[in-house]
């Protein structure tokens, strides 16, 4: 029978339907023959038999590429199968590598973006023709390991993991060519990443008017002048526009959906899309991911047709300002828009290789209330990927086409640009977004007050009726709760405002009325079908809450002069209110004096409090060595980053403060401060977050009897919130702005070009996704996917006996050491007695004799190595006595007993006994200190230890595995022989497996659980808040009375509130700008924090 071959000639625009009748006969002769997984040679000209695919992806290759011409029998595909061998048939490119990778990474890319419509929908496309060029390229000569894309793509990646400029790499492309000059590859930087981007996903340009009323998009696309203030689209000089059309302003959108589809388009991530339904918690009150939060599943019941398909994507939003340049003192804003896909599991979702930018809103002023007018791309976008989805090929499941749909289930921001996003401002009298308009709060001299949290108490508690609070009674209900209906019903009273910042149009101030609360817009998310509906939208940003609370809390107690909400004008108000007589300003003569509060620091204890915190060593990579904070007299701690904040609220305050301070003003401190140890946990627990909601009520109460109503500014009164958004979406460590804040930083060294850095970060953004998708391919060379951690400790060998697992990864000089008989018959006893498969000999006396059975009955060997650091499981573990050198500290080690008790003490020795057939155990040598009732105290979460008593010399070895780390800091309240212990839970190491199936922890716990958080009502309204050292402090201004300044100050204190709710969208606008400061750089010798935001929402009160 002849095959009529003729069709594979034909031109496909000439004669389309024969090309595609003989397409579908080929394809149809050649399914008989495709191998187990569905794949065979794919004959296109781009291809030309080298790869393999499915048959669908045939049929995109040879209907966009063609036929090639000099296969003429089609031996791969089902014509005289026995001829496979025939010498005039063209065989596979020898030349170029059979596992080259990027036949795969090409592979995936064109059957991702191949469409899958209907005849004739396609169109012949040369975009990857230089790519198969360059794949089908020996990069030298009889060179056969690599093609000159691998090579190229390779070289490429290098450079961006180290971080080479672009000079050096066209230097060293010039090098290359002078030694090998037949070698194919590119000539500049510049070639090389015109290729890259090809196997991108590239942007859009949008323009924009220059007062931000609209974009020049889809109706507005051909405009030349803006539909709103009629400004011209282009750039003017002297009236007339410049010889080349330049836009005033330019909005890069990177499309969502291929990028979306693109994790679907390897195998390497599309199994990860599905990981949150195989991974969620079976248990309903433990919470390890967005999945377990009331929020999500919330979602899957009002929508069970998008939560039937597992691979429809959940998305958050994160949006926030930064200066891309170094020069920090030049003024520019630029807003990147950034997803993330919450399907992954939560080790992978906050990486920066799973991030995406969306859209990149131009400089160099913020958008402020205008962020709607550039979210319009993104918005419409996914209302499109909501009703119709699109259709996506899952390399998951055989590359089965599939309708991919996706929503956004919130946002994640700060609070000022939380007030862009949402569109209820965060400023006056009614600030909080979930009070709403029953917000608590009142006046003080300059500022709003968020206090009164009395009314959060029950109806009869005995708090409500004392006076010593604010001087009155508290009669007031808790805030209501208002639901969507409620908040709908709102926003349809808020008049539509226009848009733009042009003084005649949109930037005309207009003052809010009494019906629109605190609305400044309706947001334009709830153009999104299911917005209304959603339970959590904006997300309170808990690393700038807890930053702001340190702030406040630091520099009252260090009597900052910056940063201390203890200022003049707060002892005024107290005066005003008539409570707490005696921190009342007095008058001695010509001078006006304020009494020392007992919630500051003597300068005796400031000091002292200076030099604990001075000397921390934490663990290697936990955190910045906070030295450096502390001012070189020991008067001042500066300059902290929301890290340094973070750490110190929860590990450094809780213990610093207790001897400095009042018991009752130091317990309630410990008390706010362990409630962010429980809400910072990777696993929260449900019933300890509805406890810590009423626990909160009552620490802000104590907190409202202890400091003046001046603290309390927003952020104070945002904690009361933080439990139930916890509850509704799960654990914060994937709710906050630590890894987009740190995605900043990455985003701001694409800046090559000062003078277009807009266009810089766009351009070196498209050509990193490339190459990171190509780096998933890739075994032979180090990538972000495959490169070992700081402290990987390698890979061991595996064994049948337990103890010859206990490796490590030695570090520093290797040393010879002679053990003496007794000890080293304590650590074999110590190795014998860990060793579970002795059982076996012990009750059978004739278990199987292998090699490593041999080995242990030998005994190891008369001399011991040993070593002064290893890394054990991820972790760096180094003896006291190298330790006490160095900044960091590694010597702290614990171990659970058999009746769940824990012992503490101190690495003396890492000693590694070896034994016959070349296996080995490593030991580790401890001091362990005594931990009876006596020498061991916990108190408020915090336990204390006595270092001088040490226990078990008998008994001092543990096996490497078997240690956990803690380190020790000095505790102020109980002497120099005391530590504070506290416990490390290390980034790396998680407690949940990749199948998401088990719950045991591969290093300790780190559980909300862990953290008891008990409130003790004590006796805090008979509290004394005169420091009792009789310090005064002379205020410093011209003098008035004390009596005058009150008078003049009680009208303005009296004035109706309602002024304070009339504040002009403009008003709110400049001080959200104002608070937006831009990220600074973060600190580069630790590994933590790599770019922060210092920006405190609250201004400063100092006079």
């Amino acid at each position: 029978m002849t095959i009529d071959k003729s069709w594979t000639q034909i031109r496909k625009r000439s004669n389309l339907v024969v090309f595609w009748q003989g397409l579908q006969s080929f394809l149809q002769m050649a399914k008989p023959h495709v191998n187990d997984r569905g794949f065979i040679r794919c004959p296109c000209n781009r291809c030309i038999n080298n790869a393999q695919h499915q048959l669908e992806v045939l049929e995109t290759h040879i209907h966009r590429f063609g036929f090639m011409s000099d296969y003429n029998e089609w031996i791969y595909h089902g014509e005289n199968v026995n001829a496979a061998s025939s010498s005039n048939v063209p065989q596979p490119n020898s030349g170029v590598h059979d596992r080259d990778e990027m036949f795969e990474v090409l592979e995936d890319i064109i059957s991702n973006d191949a469409e899958v419509d209907q005849l004739g929908s396609q169109s012949s496309n040369v975009q990857y023709d230089d790519l198969f060029t360059a794949l089908n390229s020996e990069l030298y000569p009889g060179v056969s390991s690599f093609s000159s894309l691998n090579f190229l793509v390779k070289l490429m990646h290098l450079k961006v993991m180290n971080k080479w400029t672009n000079k050096s790499f066209d230097e060293l492309l010039k090098l290359l060519k002078l030694a090998f000059p037949k070698i194919d590859l590119v000539e500049s930087h510049y070639e090389a990443k015109r290729l890259m981007t090809k196997m991108g996903l590239g942007y859009q340009s949008i323009h924009v008017c220059k007062n931000d009323c609209a974009l020049f998009w889809n109706e507005n696309s051909m405009s030349e002048t803006c539909p709103v203030c009629s400004k011209s689209r282009w750039k003017m000089q002297e009236g007339r526009r410049t010889g080349k059309n330049v836009p005033h302003k330019v909005l890069r959108y990177f499309p969502l959906a291929p990028r979306l589809k693109r994790l679907f388009a390897t195998s390497k991530t599309a199994k990860l899309m599905r990981w949150h339904q195989a991974g969620k918690s079976t248990d309903d009150n433990v919470m390890r991911h967005p999945v377990d939060g009331r929020a999500w599943k919330d979602f899957d019941r009002k929508h069970p047709e998008f939560a039937d398909d597992v691979r429809n994507v959940r998305l958050g939003l994160a949006a926030d300002g930064f200066n891309p340049f170094n020069n920090m003192s030049i003024s520019y804003s630029m807003w990147p828009v950034v997803l993330t896909t919450y399907n992954l599991p939560p080790w992978l979702c906050m990486k920066p290789e799973y991030l995406m930018l969306s859209l990149l809103i131009p400089g160099p002023q913020s958008p402020g209330k205008d962020m709607d007018v550039f979210l319009r791309p993104l918005i419409e976008e996914l209302k499109e990927l909501w009703e119709n989805g699109i259709d996506t090929r899952d390399a998951g499941n055989d590359r089965k086409v599939f309708k991919m749909r996706a929503a956004l289930l919130w946002t994640v921001n700060d609070f000022p640009a939380r007030s862009s996003l949402s569109g209820w401002s965060g400023q006056g009298y009614k600030a909080c977004p979930t009070c709403n308009e029953d917000t608590p709060s009142m006046r003080v001299i300059g500022k709003t007050a968020y206090f009164g949290h009395r009314r959060f108490l029950p109806s009869t508690h005995r708090w409500r009726s004392n006076l010593d609070f604010d001087g009155r009674t508290e009669r007031k209900r808790p805030p209501r709760r208002f639901s969507s209906v409620d908040i709908m019903d709102q926003l349809r009273r808020v008049k539509t405002s226009i848009p733009g910042k042009h003084p005649n149009y949109g930037g005309v101030k207009r003052k809010r009325g009494d019906d629109e609360l605190n609305w400044r817009k309706k947001s334009i998310f709830y153009e999104l079908p299911y917005w209304a509906e959603i339970e959590l939208k904006h997300n309170l940003d808990v690393m700038h809450i807890e930053k702001n609370i340190c702030d406040s809390l630091l520099g009252t107690l260090m009597g900052d002069p910056h940063k201390s909400k203890d200022t003049d004008n707060a002892r005024r108000d107290l005066q005003h209110l008539g409570i707490r007589s005696e921190l009342h300003l007095y008058e001695d003569g010509n001078k006006l004096m304020k009494p020392a509060a007992e919630y500051t620091f003597s300068e005796a204890n400031r000091r002292k409090f200076c030099r604990f915190v001075r000397s921390v060593k934490f663990p290697d990579g936990f955190a910045g060595n906070l030295s450096k904070n502390v001012a070189h007299n020991d008067s001042r701690i500066v300059g902290l980053k929301s890290h340094d904040c973070h750490v110190i609220m929860q590990r450094l305050l809780p213990v610093g403060c207790r001897s400095l301070v009042n018991k009752t003003i130091s317990s309630t401190i410990i008390e706010l401060c362990t409630f962010f140890n429980q809400l910072c946990a990777r696993t929260v627990n449900v019933t300890d977050m509805v406890k810590a909601q009423d626990q909160l009520v009552i620490i802000l109460c104590k907190l409202e009897r202890i400091f003046p109503p001046a603290f309390f500014d927003i952020m104070i009164h945002l904690v009361l919130h933080l439990p139930e958004e916890a509850i509704l979406g799960g654990p914060v460590y994937m709710r906050w702005m630590y890894p987009f804040e740190r995605y900043l930083k990455r985003l701001k060294d694409y800046v090559r070009n000062a003078a277009k850095p807009e266009g810089s970060i766009s351009e070196g953004y498209v050509v990193d996704e490339a190459l990171t998708f190509c780096s998933r391919y890739f075994d032979d060379i180090e990538t972000r996917f495959n490169r070992p951690d700081r402290n990987d400790d390698g890979i061991h060998r595996t064994s049948r006996l337990f103890v010859f697992e206990s490796q490590c990864k030695p570090m520093g000089k290797q040393s010879q050491v002679y053990v003496e008989k007794n000890v080293r018959d304590r650590a074999e006893f110590y190795i014998l007695n860990n060793s579970p498969e002795i059982e076996t000999y012990l009750k059978v006396h004739a278990p199987e004799v292998t090699h490593e059975l041999l080995s242990l009955a030998s005994k190891s060997n008369i001399f011991v190595s040993s070593y002064p650091a290893c890394i054990v499981n991820g972790v760096r573990f180094v003896t006291h006595a190298r330790d006490v050198r160095l900044k960091t500290q590694n010597s702290g080690v614990s171990v659970p007993g058999t009746e769940n008790e824990i012992f503490y003490g101190q690495l003396q020795q890492i000693l590694e006994f070896s034994y016959l057939n070349d296996f080995s155990v490593v030991l580790f040598k401890c001091k362990w200190f005594r931990c009876d009732s006596r020498r061991m105290v916990t108190e408020n979460n915090i336990t204390s230890i006595n270092i001088t008593s040490e226990s078990y010399k008998d008994d001092q070895f543990i096996l490497a595995s078997q240690a956990q780390q803690v380190f020790y800091v000095e505790d102020p309240s109980r002497g120099p022989n005391w530590r504070i212990v506290q416990h490390v839970n290390h980034r790396s190491i998680w407690d949940i497996t990749e199948d998401g199936m088990s719950d045991i922890d591969l290093l300790q716990d780190n559980s909300s659980s862990n953290f008891t958080l008990f409130v003790d009502l004590g006796n805090l309204p008979q509290i004394n808040l005169q420091r009792n050292d009789g310090d005064v402090i002379p205020i410093v201004q011209p003098f008035t009375t004390v009596s005058q300044h009150v008078n003049e100050t009680a009208s303005f204190l009296n004035d109706d509130d309602e002024d304070e709710d009339d504040v002009s969208e403009e008003d709110d606008e400049t001080v959200e700008e104002s608070a937006d400061e831009e990220t600074d750089e973060g600190n580069d010798d630790v590994d933590t924090e790599e770019d922060d935001d210092d920006r405190s929402y609250h201004t400063s009160d100092s006079d």
